[in-house]
């Protein structure tokens, strides 16, 4: 790009709080472009879109796993931390990535998951040839079973993935061995975080990226590292549902203990080593008055704030959200971020096409549930659900603070629903016998064309099946249409670009149904939560989610003016 180097002079050298109000997205490398025709998105794919990426005015990108895998989780089940997963890439390949991004002014953000590793990891398969009690087996959590012959799981706790959260070994002379946990898919053996050896082998993993250019980590799962297995709980079944009736804060036996932070103090000496420091965000479905720690100066400098994904479409609800979070915000110095969809939910369109906008639990099964028997069910909005989840995205851009977009969200795609059962990845779909649906629905390879085996994804095909509709939604159809979802996030991200100022915002009084509020600079937002037009405020409108009503806001729409 002729701009590169004036971009990368101004956001990617001055300023080491770029992250602060970044606007970031997220990549699922195996969904987002195939650069050599196998089925599967890889890194060639990606350094083949980096002007895209630039289009959009972003700041940053974040990469989903990319590490060797056998794919038991989607990439999330690691074989090495530090190598790419040869039908992605080569670390050589990741390094130009790395740098074209940086030369379009795009950061680096990429997942790193300590929770667990796959159980094809060099570590584990030690583990399971070695003795009981061993140096090798501590590096993750073994326990002997119950029953007369250990026959039994130590104790009663589930996966969230479906079915026991324990897994037996055989020994290496053939017995029935110990058992190991999981919490996650079988494939997916949790690490024993008390072990010194795991904690000093990740601040290697920090490293190694960070030298490599690398300007951020998203931390998957990261309230669940350290854990206390006490023999006490066994009468827990649920572990999704052990809540504050049960322990207090920072005492669950595997969610958001206190000890966890710790961990995030020594890997922000680690990110300080660096100029500008590295910053990181937190995965992590805890209640957002816990959330702080995480995000402090002192640990990642980030979390997810989730509390938006998981409301309705309702103003009051989306206000209360706001306001809480921003004055914890304030009270603690940290960054809010914002988020509506990513590859664990239903994507926000589909979510609020649902009656009643229906959301529901957490995680992957927001919304899931209405989709599970396969396809956009008849009673879905589609229409409505994008008019909504437009406007909801154009205040989310509006905010202080960081805001996260998921690849797809910028075409307005919907969820995938009519993936065939034998074409399904999740181990959600299969460990619970179909009755959960899980989330192959937001990882259907991205459309680039409106024709061709695979839209213009790859050469020859997907690794899950997508939609005839996907044709309507293609870069190439949205690219041309000026009234397009793709041109109107361009549009809020530069616009977002030229106006964001302090991490502040007024609240505007506003009729019943609607949010007005005011950011530094004199711009405001205006988001009409009714079925109705309302009058707008005197000033010039900048932008709007849904075509004026004459001089009126429409219905389940958003507006940016100019006071």
């Amino acid at each position: 790009m002729t701009t590169g180097e004036s971009i990368r002079s101004t956001i990617l050298t001055n300023d080491p709080l770029w992250w602060r109000q970044a606007a970031v997205y997220q990549i699922y490398p195996r969904s987002f472009a195939d650069g050599n025709g196998d089925g599967i998105g890889d890194l060639v794919g990606i350094i083949s879109r980096v002007l895209y990426l630039a289009s959009l005015g972003i700041n940053a990108v974040w990469l989903s796993p990319f590490y060797p895998s056998a794919l038991a989780d989607g990439g999330y089940d690691v074989d090495d931390y530090r190598n790419i997963d040869p039908r992605i890439g080569t670390l050589a390949e990741f390094d130009v990535l790395v740098a074209e991004l940086h030369d379009a002014g795009i950061r680096v953000i990429v997942d790193i998951v300590p929770n667990h590793s796959s159980n094809l990891h060099a570590w584990f398969q030690e583990a399971i040839v070695s003795p009981k009690g061993s140096e090798a087996r501590n590096r993750y959590i073994f326990r002997d079973g119950k029953g007369k012959n250990g026959e039994l799981p130590p104790n009663t706790w589930t996966s969230v993935f479906g079915g026991s959260a324990w897994q037996q070994i055989t020994e290496p002379d053939g017995s029935p061995g110990q058992w190991y946990f999981h919490y996650f898919a079988t494939e997916q053996p949790d690490f024993n975080w008390d072990n010194r050896e795991v904690q000093e082998d990740f601040l290697k993993t920090l490293r190694f990226w960070s030298d490599r250019g690398v300007d951020g980590f998203r931390v998957d799962v990261a309230s669940m590292l350290k854990k206390n297995l006490d023999p006490a709980y066994d009468g827990l079944v649920d572990l999704d549902r052990l809540g504050q009736s049960l322990f207090h804060d920072g005492l669950h036996p595997i969610f958001d203990r206190d000890e966890v932070h710790d961990i995030y103090r020594e890997w922000r000496q680690v990110f300080n080593e660096y100029d500008p420091p590295r910053m990181a965000v937190a995965e992590a479905w805890i209640p957002s008055h816990r959330l702080a720690p995480y995000a402090s100066t002192e640990e990642l400098g980030q979390a997810f704030n989730f509390d938006l994904l998981r409301s309705r479409f309702d103003a009051d609800s989306f206000k209360a959200i706001i306001a809480a979070n921003l004055t914890l915000s304030a009270e603690t110095g940290a960054s809010s971020t914002w988020v509506f969809s990513n590859h664990d939910v239903v994507r926000h369109p589909t979510r609020y096409g649902l009656p009643e906008y229906a959301q529901a639990g957490s995680s992957f099964r927001i919304g899931a549930e209405w989709l599970k028997n396969g396809g956009l069910p008849d009673e879905i909005d589609v229409a409505g659900g994008l008019r909504r989840g437009t406007a909801a995205t154009l205040l989310m851009l509006g905010l202080p603070g960081s805001a996260y977009i998921y690849q797809g969200e910028e075409l307005g795609l919907h969820e995938v629903g009519d993936i065939p059962a034998d074409q399904r990845q999740d181990p959600i779909f299969f460990r619970t016998n179909g009755s959960e649906i899980g989330r192959d629905g937001c990882r259907v390879p991205l459309p680039w064309e409106p024709t061709g085996t695979s839209f213009g994804f790859g050469s020859d095909g997907t690794h899950l099946p997508q939609p005839a509709w996907f044709a309507d939604y293609a870069v190439s159809v949205e690219d041309d249409d000026k009234d397009s979802t793709l041109n109107l996030y361009r549009k809020a991200l530069s616009l977002r670009a030229e106006l964001q100022g302090a991490e502040q915002l007024e609240w505007l009084d506003a009729p019943e149904g609607v949010l007005h509020f005011a950011r530094p600079g004199g711009w405001q937002v205006i988001t009409n939560f009714t079925g109705n037009p309302i009058a707008l405020p005197a000033g010039e409108v900048l932008m709007t989610s849904s075509p004026l009503v004459g001089d009126m806001l429409a219905g389940e729409s958003t507006a940016w003016i100019r006071a």
